[in-house]
C-alpha cells in the first residue's frame, strides 16, 4: 500500500503531543484537518492507531508499534526533498513573543540575511517543536529554560524595556520611571504570570504582588485594557510602535533598565546555509546598532529561569 505523508506526519505529531488540537496547531491546520487525515490513515491501515475517550488521546499498541518506522519514513522523506532542492531553499524562520513584535528585529537584518521564509508566530513551546520535527530552520525570540539538548542558541539583542500605563496613572507624568516605584500598581498581562518568564521575574524581583492576566488578542487590545485602568501597567520593549489607543503613555525605566533578551535558536549541527547569513546580518547590525550593550551597574537582566513548567511567550 501506499503511504500518505501528509496522514503520516498528522499521526506523527498527533502520537508526540496526544493531544489533536495542540499537534494540529503545529502543522498550522485546524483540528478537524488534522483527525480526518489519522482517520484516513487508520481505514487504510486497517486498525486503530489511537484511542480516544474522556481521558484524552492515547496510542493503541498498533499505534506504539507504527510510531518509530513512521518517523523513519518522514525523515527519509524530508531528507530526499532536502537533497533535491539543496542550498536554493530558503531559510525557514518563525518566531514567538508576538505582542514584543520580534518581526522588527528581523526585518533590519533580513536584506543583508539571504532568501528567508517568515513563519507566522508561535509560542516558544511549540517553536521548539517545529525546530526537532525538521518543520522549521530556524526561530527568534526571547530563549530561556527548559530548552531540549539539540538545540543552540545566540544573543542577538538586548533591548531596553518601558512600563506602559493609563495616562490617568498617578505615575504616568513622571519622566522616567525606577522599576520599584511599581510596587503598588498592578502589572497586566497577557496570560498566566507563571507562564511568562520574563513578567514573572520582574514581578519578583522589583516586588511587584499585583497582577491581573488578560487573553492576548494582540497589541491594541492589550494595551486598551491598560489605558482603561489607572492602577494597571505593563512592560514592552522600547522600540515596539504604540497603536494608536487613546489615554496611554510610555515611560522609561531607569536604575535598573530591565534588558529584553532576543536570540537566534536552531538545531545543533544544522548545515543550512542561510544560517551562517542570518547570524552574520544580526552582528553586522548589532554594533552600530548597539544592540548588545550591556552594563550590570545600570542595566537588569533576568536569571536564567530554574522553573520546569512548560515556557510562554514573554
Amino acid at each position: 500500500m501506499d503511504l500518505d505523508l501528509a496522514q503520516v506526519r498528522a499521526f506523527v505529531r498527533a502520537a508526540e503531543e496526544l493531544h489533536f488540537g495542540r499537534a494540529a496547531g503545529t502543522l498550522g491546520i485546524s483540528q478537524q484537518a488534522l483527525s480526518k487525515r489519522v482517520a484516513r490513515l487508520e481505514c487504510l491501515l486497517g486498525t486503530e492507531l489511537f484511542r480516544r475517550g474522556g481521558n484524552g488521546v492515547h496510542l493503541t499498541e498498533a499505534g506504539q508499534r507504527f510510531l518509530s518506522p513512521a518517523r523513519q519514513t518522514l525523515a527519509a522523506a524530508d531528507a530526499a526533498v532536502a537533497a533535491a532542492v539543496g542550498e536554493h531553499r530558503p531559510l525557514r524562520v518563525d518566531v514567538w513573543g508576538h505582542l514584543y513584535a520580534p518581526m522588527r528585529t528581523l526585518a533590519q537584518v533580513a536584506g543583508r540575511a539571504g532568501e528567508l521564509t517568515l513563519g507566522h508566530g508561535r509560542d516558544l513551546p511549540s517553536v521548539t517543536a517545529a525546530l526537532l520535527h525538521g518543520d522549521i530552520d530556524a526561530a527568534f525570540g526571547r530563549v530561556h529554560p527548559p530548552l531540549p539538548a539539540k538545540l543552540t542558541h545566540r544573543l542577538v539583542r538586548l533591548e531596553p524595556v518601558d512600563a506602559v500605563l493609563s495616562a490617568a496613572h498617578p505615575l504616568a507624568a513622571e519622566p522616567a520611571l525606577r522599576p520599584d516605584q511599581l510596587r503598588a500598581s498592578v502589572l497586566w498581562t497577557p496570560g498566566e504570570l507563571g507562564r511568562l518568564d520574563f513578567l514573572r521575574q520582574f514581578a519578583e524581583r522589583f516586588g511587584i504582588r499585583a497582577g491581573t492576566a488578560g487573553v492576548n488578542l494582540g497589541l491594541a487590545h492589550f494595551l486598551a485594557e491598560v489605558a482603561q485602568d489607572p492602577h494597571r501597567f505593563s512592560l514592552l520593549p522600547a522600540d515596539v510602535p504604540l497603536p494608536p489607543v487613546p489615554g496611554l503613555r510610555s515611560v522609561p525605566l531607569v536604575d535598573p533598565t530591565p534588558l529584553y533578551a532576543w536570540s537566534l535558536l536552531w538545531r545543533t549541527g544544522d548545515t543550512h546555509p542561510g544560517l551562517d547569513g542570518l547570524t552574520a546580518a544580526c552582528a553586522a547590525e548589532a554594533g552600530p546598532g548597539r544592540w548588545l550593550e550591556y552594563d550590570p551597574a545600570r542595566d537588569w537582566l533576568p536569571e536564567p529561569s530554574t522553573d520546569r513548567r512548560p515556557p510562554g511567550d514573554a
